[in-house]
């Protein structure tokens, strides 16, 4: 079943994600807006907003999730050449509107992107209250790479990465979840499958197991970086 959230208050409860389509995947509610109440609403019931242009507002928690447990992290042997070499340096919220300008940057030939100016809106929003948060890997002093995502609590919340340069977002990802892992952030949230995601450790675990962890550190005291935090790599 879908549900119809236009003409609810932003603070307004999803309904329980149990209750999401199984095709498409995770397709749980349609429509309301991109605020942040209604953001902040979302991601602590473990719920997403992800549409297209020219789509209404979809919202989605999928079964399976994709999460990474920070202590999982892969690290292959190239990769870690690659950070021993400090070939890039890696920032912390020194440049959310380029990052996440640069993820809605149309990856394929039809010049299709899920990150709409109204996405792009709502989450330079959420950074300005100190809830989203990016990270940017810059070599000689150009932005090469990096990602963007939400904070709850003790948990981060991925949304996207971009590179134009190898290694480069895997590197920001890296650091980013060493970072993490040594502040006590217990899960990162990936939403869903990718190999990318995959080949650094990421791995499905259930929804309902998903929701127990959220449960669990949603509310548990955190502090993400201060900016700016700047780390050779």
């Amino acid at each position: 079943m879908i549900f119809d959230l236009d003409g609810t208050p932003p603070d307004t409860p999803f309904p329980d994600p149990s209750l999401a389509e199984t095709e498409p995947d995770g397709l749980l509610a349609v429509g309301g807006d991109l605020s942040p109440e209604r953001l902040v609403n979302a991601y602590r019931q473990g719920i997403f907003p992800w549409y297209s242009a020219g789509q209404p507002l979809l919202w989605w928690s999928p079964d399976p999730r994709m999460v990474l447990f920070p202590e999982r992290l892969h690290v292959s042997r190239s990769l870690r050449k690659r950070l021993r070499r400090g070939t890039f340096e890696v920032t912390f919220d020194h440049d959310f509107g380029s990052v996440i300008r640069a993820c809605a940057a149309p990856r394929d030939e039809e010049g299709g992107t899920w990150i709409t100016e109204q996405m792009i809106e709502a989450y330079e929003r959420l950074h300005r209250l100190g809830l989203a948060h990016s990270v940017e890997a810059w070599h000689q002093g150009e932005l090469v790479g990096g990602l963007y995502g939400v904070a709850q609590g003790s948990l981060f919340f991925g949304e996207s990465m971009f590179s134009t340069m190898n290694d480069a977002s895997k590197v920001a990802f890296v650091r980013l979840v060493q970072t993490l892992q040594a502040a006590g952030c217990p899960l990162i949230d990936c939403q869903v499958h990718t190999a990318h995601l995959a080949s650094l450790g990421a791995e499905l675990i259930p929804r309902t197991r998903f929701l127990e962890l959220l449960a669990d550190y949603v509310d548990a005291p955190f502090s993400f970086p201060e900016a700016p935090c700047s780390v050779s790599a």
